[in-house]
Protein backbone atom coordinates (compact mmCIF):
# COMPACT_ATOMS: atom_id res chain seq x y z
CA UNK A 1 0.00 0.00 0.00
CA UNK A 2 1.17 3.50 -0.82
CA UNK A 3 2.44 5.46 2.18
CA UNK A 4 0.81 8.64 0.83
CA UNK A 5 -2.56 6.91 0.88
CA UNK A 6 -2.03 5.77 4.48
CA UNK A 7 -1.18 9.35 5.45
CA UNK A 8 -4.30 10.58 3.62
CA UNK A 9 -6.52 8.13 5.53
CA UNK A 10 -4.93 9.19 8.82
CA UNK A 11 -5.48 12.86 8.01
CA UNK A 12 -9.10 12.10 7.04
CA UNK A 13 -9.75 10.49 10.45
CA UNK A 14 -8.07 13.42 12.21
CA UNK A 15 -10.13 15.88 10.14
CA UNK A 16 -13.37 14.00 10.90
CA UNK A 17 -12.61 14.02 14.63
CA UNK A 18 -11.83 17.76 14.59
CA UNK A 19 -14.89 18.51 12.46
CA UNK A 20 -17.10 16.58 14.86
CA UNK A 21 -15.86 18.72 17.77
CA UNK A 22 -16.28 21.89 15.69
CA UNK A 23 -19.79 20.84 14.66
CA UNK A 24 -20.81 20.46 18.31
CA UNK A 25 -19.27 23.85 19.17
CA UNK A 26 -20.90 25.71 16.26
CA UNK A 27 -24.09 23.58 16.08
CA UNK A 28 -23.77 23.06 12.33
CA UNK A 29 -26.66 21.37 10.54
CA UNK A 30 -26.25 18.09 8.65
CA UNK A 31 -26.16 19.89 5.26
CA UNK A 32 -23.28 22.16 6.30
CA UNK A 33 -21.46 19.16 7.78
CA UNK A 34 -21.92 17.16 4.56
CA UNK A 35 -20.75 20.11 2.47
CA UNK A 36 -17.53 20.46 4.46
CA UNK A 37 -16.87 16.70 4.21
CA UNK A 38 -17.44 16.69 0.42
CA UNK A 39 -15.08 19.67 -0.06
CA UNK A 40 -12.42 17.96 2.07
CA UNK A 41 -12.71 14.72 0.07
CA UNK A 42 -12.43 16.56 -3.27
CA UNK A 43 -9.40 18.57 -2.11
CA UNK A 44 -7.64 15.50 -0.69
CA UNK A 45 -8.29 13.49 -3.87
CA UNK A 46 -6.95 16.37 -5.98
CA UNK A 47 -3.79 16.56 -3.84
CA UNK A 48 -3.38 12.77 -3.96
CA UNK A 49 -3.80 12.82 -7.76
CA UNK A 50 -1.06 15.44 -8.07
CA UNK A 51 1.49 13.05 -6.55
CA UNK A 52 1.29 10.77 -9.61
CA UNK A 53 2.30 13.45 -12.11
Amino acid sequence: MDSGLILLIFLAFLFAWGLNRLRRALRLGPMAYTGVVVVFVLVSLALWGQTFR
